[in-house]
């Protein structure tokens, strides 16, 4: 018998326990009943982030983004196509930094876009500047 992973619902932050063979299939979360993973980057607060960082074994990569920031719209696009090709190998998360200054102060966010990769809620990895689809892609792989 494999050891069931913890994968923390999108939608409600509830930690659901998830056979590792089922991951292929999504999963629906055992509180709301959405699906876990829908191939779309989804928003993070402080008390979400330190749920999904800490509680999820799914590794999670966040765009630290604001609204006025014109690279940060121009990655967007490629951001969310990046959200399907990689789960549920990992999920992917926005934090908007004009909203959460305490976990952008944090984790000493100095120009924006930066993508970083959380794993048992340590960061593993970061990048700033925008990428394309394929950039982040192979940039995430290379950091999993």
């Amino acid at each position: 018998m494999t050891t069931p992973i913890h994968v923390v619902c999108p939608h409600c932050d509830a930690v659901n326990r998830l056979p590792p063979q089922r991951l292929a299939d999504g999963g629906r979360c055992g509180q709301c009943h959405r699906a876990l993973f829908d191939g779309y980057p989804f928003a993070l607060g402080q008390a979400s982030f330190e749920r999904h960082a800490a509680r999820s074994d799914i590794p999670l990569v966040v765009d630290f983004w604001a609204s006025w920031c014109g690279p940060c719209k121009m990655m967007a696009p490629a951001f969310e196509a990046a959200a399907s090709r990689l789960e549920p190998r990992a999920r992917l998360a926005k934090v908007n930094t004009e909203e959460e200054q305490g976990l952008a102060m944090r984790f000493g966010i100095r120009s924006i876009p930066t993508l970083a990769i959380f794993v048992g809620g340590q960061e593993r990895g970061r990048q700033a500047g925008a990428m394309d689809t394929n950039g982040i892609v192979r940039w995430v792989e290379a950091n999993l």
